[in-house]
């Protein structure tokens, strides 16, 4: 018999029939891992007979098929891989395997989501935009599902802010859905971002992928920022899988007459976090943000403190707590770039928070 490794394995197990993600927890939870299930569960008289059958045949054919688009930027993770991202893997129905086209770093940076409908009013759409610039060059990896509307938007907006962004499909990482987006989909992997699929090669749009590729886009996030949604949007799945995750939720109101400001409303009304700029959003991620990113760039703030805009802004602080808008005003930075900096530079103890929302410099030096 033709030797395997175990990634063979985890694919046989994703190639097992009527077996989702929750289920094969629970499998190898009781089996330790994909090949002692096929080795053992296959004569384990406790599991149901059909799963006993498939465990005898497993399905190598289409494991050899999966294996044949890995190359180059192309890459399969497992739960069990170091480069899984931690924060997907926190979620009770993780994907078991991740197909990635592009950089798997990009996968276990600080993530918000954006997502919104899929005919948005074109004041919609360059608000999604906006926001995604702002936010990725801000330092966050922005992340969405390829679709038409407020998804391009982000990535795009993404881009344009020379941020990362993720993609995540609800078909195989070989179909680019829909084919109008080819383009968009490879100026993410060019610009050091990536696409991302729980779904083997060849598989094709089906509509229930969709609604199941929602919790990965949230599950891979801090959180999710609607901009606009219908009452019945795919959105709000979105953002309902976020908050059933643990996960920030955050909408833009609108108009009271646009319909797709209503889907909008109703999260604000279930208590999501009404925005009206990017700094609302980097102010209320900004706890979770210093967690994930305290080990991560301890080593590399320094080099940040002693950027020119870093000096300015540091020249604006006194030893009295300041407000972030007084250093926007003093310092002629965004306050996009503001709020982010001043994040870094808390981080290295540079700046403290105050309880008023403001700012003091510490006995630290800048140079």
């Amino acid at each position: 018999m033709t030797t395997r490794d175990e990634l063979h394995y985890w694919l046989a197990l994703l190639h097992l029939p009527g077996v989702g993600p929750v289920r094969v927890r629970e499998l190898l939870a009781n089996y330790g891992s994909p090949q002692g299930l096929f080795e053992h569960g296959a004569r384990d008289g406790v599991l149901e007979p059909d799963l006993r059958a498939a465990l005898r045949e497993p399905a190598w054919e289409a494991v050899e098929n999966d294996l044949a688009w890995v190359g180059g930027q192309r890459r399969i993770l497992t739960l069990a891989d170091p480069s899984y991202p931690p924060l997907l893997a926190q979620i009770s129905d993780a994907p078991p395997l991740l197909f990635v086209h592009g950089d798997t770093e990009a996968l276990v940076q600080p993530q918000l989501a954006i997502v919104g409908s899929r005919n948005p009013t074109p004041l919609g759409e360059e608000t999604a935009q906006q926001f995604a610039k702002a936010l990725a060059g801000a330092g966050l990896t922005i992340t969405s599902g390829l679709a038409l509307g407020i998804d391009a938007a982000a990535h795009r907006g993404a881009l344009a802010g020379k941020g990362q962004t993720v993609a995540v499909f609800g078909t195989g990482p070989d179909r680019i859905y829909p084919a109008r987006h080819h383009d968009l989909a490879h100026a993410i992997v060019d610009g050091g971002g990536a696409l991302v699929s729980e779904y083997p090669p060849g598989t094709a749009p089906l509509p229930g992928h969709f609604p199941r590729r929602n919790r990965i886009i949230s599950g891979l996030a801090l959180g999710t920022l609607v901009v606009e949604a219908a009452l019945r949007s795919g959105s709000l799945l979105t953002a309902r899988s976020a908050s059933e995750q643990g996960r920030e939720v955050f909408a833009i109101p609108g108009s009271i007459h646009n319909p797709l400001a209503r889907g909008c409303h109703r999260l604000i009304r279930d208590g999501a976090k009404l925005v009206e700029t990017a700094q609302d959003v980097l102010e209320e991620l900004a706890p979770q943000l210093r967690a994930v990113l305290a080990e991560e760039t301890a080593s590399s703030i320094s080099e940040f403190a002693l950027d020119a805009d870093y000096r300015r802004l540091l020249e604006c602080l006194d030893f009295a707590p300041t407000a972030v808008d007084i250093l926007v005003e003093r310092s002629g930075l965004t306050a996009d770039a503001v709020s982010s900096m001043l994040l870094l530079l808390e981080l290295e103890g540079y700046v403290a928070s105050a309880a008023g929302g403001g700012y003091a410099r510490t006995s630290k030096e800048s140079l």
